[in-house]
């Protein structure tokens, strides 16, 4: 691997599901899906990474903090990135109007001295820019060089059809939701089953009611 790629910062997918692989109702309600010790290993993961990340609509729909809670507090917080090439979060996100907390950097292609007043770092991109490109950006900007993605399902697909997820945590809590929940992965355009991107488990253990997988590419 060289140029551009061979600085991707390395990236682990956090995906919180039902048995049957929904984030939300069709309504979009998600909290809680996973008990408490899933939700406690999820602030570890965060403050093991140099940032946490989400698409758009997971800051529109969701409005989270993004911080990692740990006993004792970090001494600085992790990076919050935003990836939304057209700018669909506002400026009252809680993003936003927490950056006394730990950074935040905004990855678009609009119009952002509105965040960037307010204190975010506003990281360039194209309106079609791809994710990997997105994550060079990102680690060209900030020097970050792990970064965990939480969401939502069209990041996913877009980091996972562009290999460049390294690393997968899979928290399954024992519920169903059905076909009109909404998918922890987005579509992938797949046609044939030799197209799809294989993992391999490396770890699985329980946490109370609910089950945490561990999975790397299948050629690592």
């Amino acid at each position: 691997m060289s140029g551009a790629l061979a600085r991707l910062p390395m990236v682990t997918l956090k995906l919180a599901t039902s048995l049957d692989g929904r984030i939300a109702t069709a309504g979009g309600e998600s909290r809680w899906i996973t008990g408490e010790a899933a939700r406690a290993e999820v602030q570890a993961l965060r403050s093991r990474h140099d940032a946490t990340a989400v698409g758009a609509g997971t800051a529109v729909q969701d409005d989270p903090l993004l911080t990692a809670r740990a006993d004792p507090p970090l001494r600085r917080q992790p990076w919050r990135v935003v990836f939304d090439r057209r700018l669909r979060v506002g400026p009252s996100a809680r993003l936003f109007q927490s950056l006394a907390e730990g950074p935040v950097a905004l990855i678009t292609a609009g119009e952002a001295s509105a965040f960037a007043a307010l204190g975010a770092t506003i990281i360039g991109c194209g309106r079609d820019a791809t994710a990997t490109a997105m994550l060079a950006a990102l680690g060209q900007a900030t020097g970050v060089q792990t970064v965990l993605v939480e969401g939502g399902g069209v990041l996913a697909a877009a980091l996972v059809a562009e290999g460049c997820v390294d690393r997968l945590e899979w928290f399954r809590a024992p519920l169903l939701l059905g076909a009109e929940g909404r998918s922890a992965i987005g579509p992938l355009g797949l046609e044939r089953l030799i197209e799809a991107r294989r993992f391999r488990r490396i770890g699985i253990r329980e946490l109370g009611d609910d089950i945490h997988e561990t999975y790397v590419p299948a050629h690592a």
